[in-house]
């Protein structure tokens, strides 16, 4: 049982509860971030029955100040930090690329992009100021990462920046033990995941049904990329069905 202390964002549906059942199940004190406080509160019940072992924070994390407050309040509860996981995100409307809204441009970027930049800030900080110092982040940067769908100009352009966000993030945590990696996700079984058996878009301009893989196996990589010491890590991974049109032309 590890008895490290972990935030997940995006903790309370889909990828993220998935993650912070199984690192309940290891071992660790889990808080699920995110916006409904509701949601979060069923999915730390399911995942949590005790009561425990988690705790949940409402919270916007596209506004920085709010980022601070949940992690103070994290840190009050436990004592100090091991492990964030930047699940959290959102996707767009598949519409041609002229005609994303600003507004919707905006909106992902904030949930997307900079609630991970934020997040990351206010762990690197604690990180730094605990003693044993240091701990891990891993980002989900999704095969969008490198490799986009048609009409997902605003969700790949994120997705591209979160490799970014990782490997600069990674650089500047290694002088004080500070691990970062991102794992890029394939079509895990999910709301956001639904459509995909009837079908989506192609680059080829068709509709084609993709498969999915359970977000158990997401779970156990991320929890194998967790259970890493400090000295070591998994700067990328990439988990995915392996039908899915994405390796050479699909």
């Amino acid at each position: 049982m590890s008895g490290k202390i972990a935030i997940v964002t995006g903790g309370g549906t889909g990828i993220g509860k998935a993650i912070a059942g199984a690192l309940v199940a290891d071992g660790y004190r889990v808080a699920l971030f995110g916006r409904r406080e509701t949601v979060l509160a069923a999915a730390a019940r399911e995942i949590d029955p005790s009561g425990e072992a988690s705790m949940t924070v409402s919270v916007d994390i596209g506004d920085a100040r709010a980022v601070e407050q949940g992690f103070d309040a994290v840190v009050a509860r436990w004592g100090r930090l091991d492990l964030l996981v930047n699940n959290a995100g959102m996707n767009a409307p598949s519409v041609p690329l002229e005609e994303v809204a600003p507004e919707a441009w905006d909106q992902i970027v904030a949930a997307n992009l900079s609630g991970a930049f934020f997040c990351t800030q206010a762990a690197f900080r604690r990180f730094k100021a605990q003693s044993p110092r240091g701990g891990r982040i891993i980002n989900n940067g999704s095969i969008s990462a490198t490799t986009p769908r048609p009409q997902s100009a605003p969700y790949a352009a994120t997705k591209h920046a979160i490799t970014g966000l990782t490997k600069a993030s990674s650089l500047d945590g290694r002088a004080f033990d500070i691990a970062v990696g991102q794992i890029d996700i394939g079509n895990a079984t999910s709301d956001m995941t639904e459509a995909m058996s009837s079908g989506v878009l192609q680059a080829d301009g068709s509709v084609a049904p993709e498969p999915t893989i359970d977000v158990a196996h997401i779970a156990r990589a991320v929890l194998h990329m967790a259970s890493l010491p400090l000295d070591a890590n998994v700067l990328t991974m990439t988990v995915m069905a392996n039908r899915m049109p994405f390796v050479g032309r699909g």
